[in-house]
C-alpha cells in the first residue's frame, strides 16, 4: 500500500484540464483526502455524473494515473468531457493513450453523444493521447485550450 505523500510525489496535483502547462502545486496529504472525498462524493448537480478511475500498471503492480469523464446533458445529447493524468515516472509509455482509448470505447456503450477534452496548444503528449482515442481538435478555444472533439454515431 503506497502512502499519501508517496502519491504526491508521483502525482503531484496541478490546476486545469491540461495539467503540464502549470507548474506544480503539492498538496498536503489533508488536502489530497479533501479532494479525493469530493470526487468519490459525486457531482452536487444529479443530472451530471462524476467517473472516475485509477490505472494500474499491472506488470509492476502499481497505480500509475487516473483517467476521468464528466457526463453532463446537453441538447443532442449526453456530453463527456475526458482528462488523463500520469505520473512522471511513468509517462512516455503509452500508458495515457491506452487509458483514454479504454475510457472512449467504454463511453461508446453509453448513450453519450459527444466526447470532448482540452488540451493546450503547446503540450504534444496530450494531443497525441487525444488523436489516439480519436478526437481531433476543433477551432474552439476554452481557458487557453483548444477542444477536442469526438462524435459519436448512434
Amino acid at each position: 500500500m503506497r502512502s499519501v505523500s508517496q502519491l504526491r510525489r508521483d502525482f503531484p496535483h496541478r490546476r486545469g484540464r491540461d495539467s503540464e502547462r502549470r507548474p506544480r502545486r503539492r498538496d498536503t496529504p489533508q488536502a489530497l483526502r479533501s479532494r479525493y472525498q469530493r470526487m468519490t462524493a459525486g457531482s452536487p448537480d444529479p443530472a451530471v455524473s462524476w467517473l472516475n478511475w485509477v490505472i494500474r500498471l499491472r506488470a509492476e503492480s502499481c497505480l500509475t494515473g487516473t483517467v476521468q469523464a464528466t457526463v453532463s446533458p446537453s441538447g443532442p445529447g449526453p456530453i463527456a468531457e475526458i482528462a488523463w493524468v500520469v505520473g512522471t515516472p511513468w509517462q512516455g509509455r503509452g500508458i495515457a493513450a491506452e487509458a483514454a482509448q479504454g475510457l472512449v470505447d467504454w463511453l461508446n456503450r453509453l448513450p453519450v453523444h459527444t466526447v470532448i477534452a482540452h488540451i493546450h496548444p503547446e503540450h504534444r503528449a496530450s494531443a497525441a493521447v487525444a488523436t489516439a482515442a480519436e478526437l481531433t481538435p476543433t477551432d474552439e478555444w476554452h481557458e487557453g485550450e483548444i477542444r477536442w472533439r469526438r462524435s459519436i454515431s448512434r
